[in-house]
């Protein structure tokens, strides 16, 4: 029997899943290949994290020393939460927005020097990934980065919805990006290891 579709567009189902602890992604941590590899980045004036959940990325991007990191997440319930979890002295760096990544390309056109991706490419329909990259596309500066951990989990249905290699080195040039690494993480959380997809691209 085939498992039914999955709502995942609506951000109801997402606040459902925080109310009822079906959060599986949440790692209680910054994922640790984005940890090592944000400070490879140049430091800009802006970074953006998509579906920012948490925050843990928020966090770590502002830690990091990034002056402004505007986290987009379309479930209040996660900003409820991620506010809470951070502290003090980085609030000041950090704009919370309730907001449809999807909409990132029309309402910040060229507005990012860092795109920071974690688990949001793979809670999407994959039908919609094509317009997630060029919206992300749309969100950056030219140079802009796009540092991202894709989920290459070989497992079926979703979310996640896995992706594999051969997809994002076909989707992202399509959309203006130029992969520099790409790698399988080796310092994965042992959830997830061998299943990440280290990537920096630029546009």
């Amino acid at each position: 029997m085939t498992e039914p579709e999955k709502p995942v567009s609506d951000p109801a189902y997402w606040a459902a899943a925080y109310h009822e602890g079906r959060d599986g992604w949440e790692l209680g941590q910054a994922a640790p290949p984005l940890a090592r590899a944000i400070a490879t980045i140049p430091i800009g004036s802006a970074a953006v994290v998509l579906g920012s959940g948490r925050a843990h990325e928020v966090r770590l991007a502002a830690s990091a020393g990034w002056p402004r990191v505007v986290a987009v997440d379309f479930v209040a319930t996660a900003h409820e939460e991620a506010r809470r979890l951070t502290p003090p002295e980085l609030l000041p760096r950090i704009e919370w927005r309730t907001a449809d990544l999807f909409d990132l390309g029309r309402t910040d056109p060229q507005a990012f020097d860092l795109a920071i991706e974690h688990t949001s490419f793979c809670a999407i329909a994959p039908a919609r990934r094509e317009e997630w990259l060029a919206s992300v596309a749309a969100c950056l500066r030219p140079g802009g980065v796009l540092l991202a951990l894709f989920y290459a989990h070989r497992k079926p249905g979703g979310p996640p919805f896995a992706t594999t290699r051969e997809q994002i080195e076909t989707l992202l040039p399509k959309h203006g990006f130029t992969i520099e690494t790409i790698e399988i993480a080796p310092d994965s959380h042992p959830r997830r290891a061998g299943e990440e997809l280290l990537t920096v691209a630029r546009r």
